[in-house]
């Protein structure tokens, strides 16, 4: 059974009102960035993208944008969205190969079409008319890593597992990197993504959500992040809210819309991811995806920021956090959960 939930009156920003920008665990100075552009007067949606820029371009974040973790063939792909709440509009990019920061051409596709979502090839050539940067997006670290993913796939292929190298492949540099899965067998691993949410002092709110997605995905798949509604979702009228962790267990579920329309219904942000979370593991069924005791063997963390600026986050599995500023410093903070162990 789930653990049973904390009490709302012991939950970080239940009681908080006003100004504030919340973020998946990896924005800490994502939201400091966020908050402080929002009190020089920019728009949320603009102030949380270039929060989230930070973390697109750090080399040290395998989870998105530079330096982010390759597809299965060594090929960097992101993925990114974002939602303004005053306007209910929203813009997104796919498969964008090439370009370190897709939530600022999401922007631009939000701003400059009547598009929501671009993918692949006419992602890139648009982002080349908006005057964006060409450049190699796979470090050195995270192209070694995908050498090794690829050397074991296959004991008995033709790429030696680093066991087997007679010479070995050098020392690796440190589990310095971020995002929400740990290493696996000396190959990082990530679901990707970070997601911010940003609520301005006239109650205007807006959000984006950045990936370079699952680590050695298929070419091609596009996880929740970019999906309006999956991995973020904002009504100006009622909240904001998105998510890190398994997309397809939140595209399945409409995640982030789940979230705004709970809120909108009387439940905290809080209570809300709670309720998204389980919707997840209640319609998770395919026995490779459930752990011995029929629970889902994979995690999940939702992001929610209300109207009036209370905030909340909740994951599957007990160790998810979330960043915010809501003017008292930026700082990171457990989220809830359904399951501890």
């Amino acid at each position: 059974m789930p653990t049973a939930p904390q009490p709302a009156d012991d939950r970080p920003g239940e009681k908080h009102r006003g100004p504030c920008v919340i973020a998946s665990g990896n924005g800490r100075d994502c939201v400091a960035r966020a908050f402080e552009l929002m009190e020089a007067g920019e728009r949320p949606v603009v102030a949380a993208v270039q929060g989230v820029k930070i973390n697109e371009d750090d080399p040290n974040d395998m989870s998105v944008g530079y330096g982010g973790l390759p597809n299965e063939e060594g090929v960097v792909q992101l993925d990114a969205a974002v939602m303004d709440g005053p306007l209910h509009r929203a813009g997104a990019v796919a498969c964008l190969e090439r370009i370190k920061n897709p939530a600022m051409v999401a922007l631009e596709v939000l701003r400059r079409t009547d598009h929501v979502l671009l993918v692949g090839e006419g992602a890139l050539r648009f982002a080349r008319a908006m005057g964006f940067k060409e450049e190699d997006l796979l470090t050195e670290e995270a192209r070694q890593a995908w050498l090794r993913w690829k050397a074991q796939l296959n004991k008995d292929d033709k790429w030696l597992d680093r066991d087997q190298q007679p010479l070995g492949d050098g020392e690796r540099r440190g589990d310095s990197r971020t995002g929400p899965e740990p290493w696996r067998n000396d190959i990082p691993f990530t679901w990707g993504t970070i997601h911010c949410s940003a609520r301005d002092a006239g109650g205007d709110l807006g959000c984006t959500t950045t990936t370079s997605g699952l680590s050695w995905k298929l070419p091609g798949r596009v996880g929740d992040s970019p999906l309006i509604g999956c991995g973020l979702y904002c009504d100006n009228a009622v909240g904001s809210a998105g998510s890190t962790g398994r997309g397809e267990a939140v595209i399945q579920t409409l995640g982030a819309y789940e979230i705004v329309r709970s809120m909108e219904d009387g439940l905290s942000p809080t209570e809300a991811c709670l309720k998204a979370c389980k919707r997840i593991a209640d319609r998770t069924r395919e026995p490779r995806l459930l752990d011995d005791r029929g629970r889902p063997n994979f995690s999940v963390s939702f992001y929610a920021l209300r109207k009036d600026g209370a905030y909340g986050g909740a994951c599957i599995w007990k160790g998810g956090t979330f960043a915010v500023q809501d003017g008292q410093g930026a700082r990171v903070l457990p989220c809830e959960w359904l399951f501890e162990k």
